[in-house]
């Protein structure tokens, strides 16, 4: 097993970088993209990283120009023949051939697009501007770069028995409460923690202690090279990013009100069984599930994201039922934030009326909280989302006020349009 603290203490980027393939990055990056080169390869889109954590001045913290040499090394990576013939070769969700010829061949002459980059109140100013097909396969990778070059600026001059000492913690924290899921039966779980990852080794590390600790209740990690090179399935499925350009691409309001629907008609159309998940609530969970049209009912699961889980995995059972569908039939993916307490909590709560799995993300992979109090290695709330497409702002509004997204203006016309009430805006750790 990899020493992490001794490679932390003698680190060297050129010979470790952060992110080391074209697939060191989350499965549904992959399916998404392959459903936008079938459809709109040519719109153009534009993404930028946003720091909801605003009390940390990534400016003042991480240097720039090692930012640059990290953003630059992805730029010069390309999909080698192992990863083409895993992509080509393997099962994922029990099909073969998930990926279509075209578009294998297409991910394997892709190069990373340019970046802008610059500095402004503490904040780094990073997007990514052109043919959605290239710049949507930034968003993992500029994540991955910003959170992990922050743990090494908090950790430089660490000595090496401190590094020893702080990952043996955090290795007795992560087994801690790997040893409290085991006590839940009929547990599903995956690793979603790719984004905000503390490390890419560190990620790896707790996807191997999930496998030999929960053994087969751990359902795989989003991570594709991790799960290519530990045999474990790769995981995930859509995002909040299809309904957000599609509806910016919206002609009228009649249009806009249907484009959330129209990604899942398309959805539809390339994937089936465990991968038809339903996120409903980027414009209002509430108002997406009353307008849904009758095949929507059909699809597998819906994966429960901004609304207070609780709240939001009820609203799914009452949505079922209405549309006389057996809630015990259906799945329930949660996600948000999660950690080993709300994974408890929300077993406990709906264990035995609906099956359901969790997607453990940042406190899973990115928890050294509270070990000292003069190391700031807390997780950041930071995002990298879609900014505009074909010039057009795009909008997020989401169950938690605190997560809206996009100009003033749009917002309220997105509000209208979609009949969002005004809803009480609850914190954001990660």
């Amino acid at each position: 097993m990899v020493d992490i603290a001794t490679r932390v203490y003698n680190h060297d980027w050129k010979i470790d970088p952060i992110v080391r393939s074209v697939l060191d990055t989350d499965f549904y990056k992959l399916l998404m993209a392959q459903t936008i080169y079938r459809r709109h390869r040519h719109d153009r889109v534009c993404f930028g990283i946003h720091n909801r954590t605003t009390s940390v001045r990534l400016a003042d913290t991480i240097d720039v120009g090692a930012l640059r040499e990290q953003l630059d090394h992805v730029r010069t990576l390309s999909l080698s023949r192992g990863e083409s013939t895993w992509l080509r070769g393997n099962m994922f969700y029990g099909k073969r051939q998930m990926f279509s010829p075209d578009f294998i061949a297409w991910l394997e002459e892709f190069r990373f697009p340019d970046y802008h980059l610059e500095s402004r109140d503490g904040q780094y100013e990073l997007t990514f501007d052109g043919p959605w097909i290239e710049t949507t396969m930034w968003e993992i990778p500029a994540l991955a770069i910003i959170n992990e070059l922050r743990s090494r600026a908090v950790l430089r001059g660490t000595r090496r028995f401190e590094l020893q000492v702080l990952y043996a913690r955090a290795m007795t924290r992560v087994w801690e409460k790997i040893e409290r899921l085991k006590a839940l039966p009929g547990l599903s779980i995956a690793d979603f923690g790719t984004r905000r990852r503390h490390s890419f080794l560190w990620q790896d590390w707790c996807v191997q202690a999930m496998m030999e600790g929960l053994g087969t209740a751990f359902l795989g990690t989003s991570n594709c090279i991790i799960a290519m090179r530990r045999e474990v399935e790769a995981v995930g499925t859509n995002a909040h990013e299809l309904p957000m350009v599609y509806s910016a691409l919206a002609q009228n309001d009649d249009d806009l009100l249907q484009a959330p629907y129209q990604v899942l008609a398309d959805w539809q159309q390339d994937y089936e069984g465990n991968l038809r998940i339903i996120l409903p609530d980027t414009y209002g969970t509430t108002d997406f599930l009353k307008r849904a049209p009758r095949w929507i009912e059909n699809w597998t699961g819906i994966r429960v994201d901004s609304k207070e889980p609780i709240a939001g995995g009820e609203e799914a059972i009452r949505w079922w039922k209405d549309r006389g569908q057996n809630p015990r039939d259906k799945m329930i993916i949660f996600s948000d934030g999660l950690d080993v307490e709300d994974i408890e909590r929300l077993h406990h709560h709906f264990y035995g009326r609906v099956r359901f799995g969790f997607g453990w993300g940042t406190l899973l992979t990115n928890d050294f909280r509270g070990f000292r109090p003069d190391m700031k290695l807390d997780p950041i709330s930071i995002v990298c989302k879609v900014i505009s497409a074909n010039g057009r702002p795009t909008v997020k509004i989401s169950d938690n006020p605190t997560k809206a997204m996009g100009p003033s203006d749009e917002i309220a016309r997105y509000k209208r349009v979609f009949n969002v009430p005004e809803e009480k805006p609850q914190p954001v750790l990660v």
